[in-house]
């Protein structure tokens, strides 16, 4: 049932089969799916700076990224110039290959119509891919639905993952779907005697079971993957949860075990005090971000034709920094999106401003682009799902050609 195949950019590995039965990334399956959630509200002002504007300076005294040219600061100290008039905070210059290489694609002032400010309000709208939380809608997760609504044929357990001890709101619905927090606790602690205890009676559950049979050898490929010994020539991943994540979905995608959606969350985003300018705990979570998608597209190099990566969060940060040397929570994000199909080196949407008169509410970002019009552009476009009324009921997306 188990072969082993040389992997590209990979010498040949043991550790590294391919299951025979396991479908191809071909249509109708479009590319694999990787969504990353970034929990708790990241202040996307510091992320991807408007250095260009005067106003957000002004709003941001302490917090404020220098500008590119601002000679009294130090390199890594000032913003990086993407594009003469927005840049990327310092901590996120791994993404600068990605982004000249015109693979990662910026959406700013993106985000959901409701102008929540309430974290679970927000999230819960945002995973459903509902209008609002209280006019009702399905109680399934977007993702979900386009499980539900695209038939691939694909029998595999591990068609979608969500990573952590349970998956995520936005893969619940009619389509099973598997938590993995580490592809480590396949292995029973490295107990061959409970390994095969447990197999011996799957196999007898299964034993005129094609499904189940599938099941078990996707498990015995499992058994094979071992996250801490795996090896690219190319890249290192961080050592964290997140860079954990992103290193398991590369060896699930490698192992071709059948995986469609893989869901990351990176939380901690939540920066009422203390938020940090250039050093901090901001930027501590950009630098975990940054160098963690730089290190999965440096390993994912020759899968990008096939692979689209989407960031979101559940709403943006006020403008203005509070008294605490934080902000607080606001209304306009921010999304990325990497893949080989990606109009790339752009930041896309239409910049609201931040000047008296612009911005909404108590001071915030306005939003220009609906998130769902992005997801509705990667379903039809990347994942060969037409069925965007479907996963986003009573939405008529407008087509943004973020991808190619």
């Amino acid at each position: 049932m188990l072969q082993t195949l040389p992997m590209l950019h990979q010498p040949q590995k043991s550790w590294m089969p391919r299951l025979a039965f396991a479908p191809h990334n071909v249509a109708p399956r479009g590319d694999t799916l990787v969504v990353i959630f970034l929990r708790g509200a990241a202040d996307i002002l510091n992320m991807v700076v408007p250095h260009g504007e005067e106003a957000y300076y002004a709003m941001r005294p302490t917090l404020g990224v220098a500008r590119p040219d601002d000679s009294g600061k130090k390199k890594e100290e000032r913003v990086l110039d993407l594009d003469g008039f927005f840049g990327f905070h310092p901590s996120m210059s791994a993404l600068l290959d990605a982004w000249t290489s015109q693979q990662l694609a910026i959406i700013h002032a993106c985000g959901a119509p409701d102008e929540s400010r309430s974290h679970f309000k927000a999230m819960e709208l945002m995973e459903r891919g509902v209008a609002s939380v209280t006019s009702g809608g399905p109680a399934s997760g977007w993702i979900g639905r386009h499980l539900a609504t695209l038939n691939t044929g694909n029998s595999s357990p591990l068609r979608a993952v969500g990573m952590g001890t349970r998956p995520q709101r936005s893969l619940s619905g009619s389509v099973p779907v598997s938590a993995l927090r580490s592809i480590a606790d396949f292995h029973l602690g490295g107990d061959p005697r409970a390994l095969q205890q447990m197999r011996a009676a799957l196999n007898v559950v299964y034993e005129d079971d094609v499904l189940g049979q599938d099941t078990l050898s996707i498990m015995d490929t499992l058994e094979t993957l071992d996250p801490n010994n795996y090896y690219s020539p190319f890249t290192t991943y961080p050592d964290s949860e997140f860079g954990l994540a992103l290193k398991q979905t590369a060896m699930l995608i490698k192992a071709e075990v059948g995986l469609e959606v893989s869901a990351i969350d990176l939380g901690g985003w939540d920066t009422h005090f203390t938020q940090g300018s250039t050093i901090g705990l901001m930027p501590n979570l950009m630098k975990d971000l940054a160098e963690g998608l730089a290190a999965f597209h440096t390993d994912m190099a020759d899968y990008m034709n096939k692979l689209t990566v989407v960031t979101m969060s559940e709403f943006g940060r006020r403008a203005y920094e509070n008294g605490s040397l934080g902000t607080d929570h606001g209304h306009g994000s921010m999304m990325m999106v990497l893949g080989g199909n990606v109009d790339g080196g752009k930041v896309h949407g239409q910049w609201p401003g931040l000047e008296e008169g612009q911005l909404i509410g108590p001071g915030d970002l306005a939003v220009t682009t609906d998130y769902r019009d992005v997801l509705s552009e990667v379903l039809s476009k990347r994942l060969n799902n037409p069925a965007t009324s479907d996963v986003f009921p009573e939405y008529q997306p407008v087509m943004r050609n973020i991808l190619t």
